[in-house]
Formats: C-alpha cells, sequence, structure tokens
C-alpha cells in the first residue's frame, strides 16, 4: 500500500517537474503563436475572400484568440493578403511527350499595415514536385488536391509564424 502511494507520488512529481521544465524553456504547442499585444486586434481582408488560404488563416488567428474586426474606426493593425497563386513547370516528359513531373509553386505575398509604422510587405514560395501518371488520373488528382491543402497549411503556418516575429 504504501509503495504504491509513493510510486503515485513519484509520479505526480515527476509530471510537475517535466510541465515546469517545458513551460520554462518556452516550449508551446505547436499552432500556438505568441503575438504581440498589439496584434491581438487586427483588420482583415483577402483579394480571395472565400479561399481556402484565407479561411484557414483567419482559423490560426481565431485559435490564437486574435479579434478579426472588417472595418474600424480607429487605427488599428490590418493585415491583407494580396495574392495566392499556384503555377506548375515541367520537369519531366516521359519518352512519348507526356508530363511525367512537375514541380508545383505556391506564391503567397501579403501586408501587415501597423499605425504609426511602415508597410511590412512579405512574400514566399513554397515548392513541392508531383509525379503524373495518365494511368492513373483519379488518384493523381487525389494527390494533387492533398498536396495543395497541405501547401495551403503550411503558408497560413508561415503567415502566423511572421505575424509572430513582428517587432513592434
Amino acid at each position: 500500500m504504501t509503495q504504491s502511494i509513493i510510486r503515485q507520488v513519484g509520479i505526480v512529481i515527476s509530471f510537475s517537474l517535466l510541465s515546469i521544465l517545458l513551460s520554462g524553456c518556452g516550449f508551446q504547442l505547436r499552432g500556438n503563436y505568441l503575438l504581440a499585444p498589439e496584434l491581438q486586434t487586427i483588420e482583415f481582408s483577402s483579394v480571395d475572400k472565400f479561399g481556402e488560404l484565407t479561411r484557414l488563416v483567419k482559423q490560426h488567428l481565431t485559435i490564437n484568440d486574435v479579434n478579426l474586426v472588417k472595418r474600424s474606426a480607429k487605427p488599428i493593425p490590418q493585415m491583407r493578403i494580396l495574392q495566392d497563386n499556384l503555377d506548375r513547370r515541367t520537369l519531366s516528359v516521359f519518352p512519348n511527350g507526356q508530363v511525367a513531373e512537375y514541380e508545383l509553386i505556391y506564391t503567397v505575398r501579403y501586408q501587415v499595415l501597423i499605425p504609426g509604422k511602415e508597410i511590412q510587405d512579405f512574400n514566399f514560395e513554397l515548392n513541392r514536385d508531383y509525379q503524373d501518371d495518365p494511368d492513373i488520373a483519379l488518384a493523381k488528382s487525389r494527390e494533387l488536391s492533398l498536396m495543395l491543402r497541405e501547401m495551403r497549411q503550411e503558408a497560413a503556418n508561415k503567415i502566423l509564424r511572421d505575424m509572430a516575429s513582428i517587432q513592434l
């Protein structure tokens, strides 16, 4: 009986020490970003109001307790997604001339405007290789769709990381 109590107390102490060490070193769960207090309320706009990237960025901002405002009478920080564009470039072809492999290039451009400061422009590219096979077109179409979703998710994460790194 006493050994089980000692073991339970040891487990509780171990978990307590582990949680103290993790919180002390700045560990945060993935997807949680420490945004500056000035960025806790922002005016958000996007060229593609109903696009997947817009939805993902809004979702990430909401998860991080950012209040999204459509229009504000007083000057508050603004975030504008100006462009998200997908291009593809041929990397290789089959002997019969059909494309065998593409490079997918996902480009994102956005701005963060903070009252009293200069406009901060951000742009980045995400690249992926995609092997095409006309014999299994349906499966490849599904693979391409999943790859694009992952690229947009990665882009939304990058946007939040960039916002967390803004020095005010």
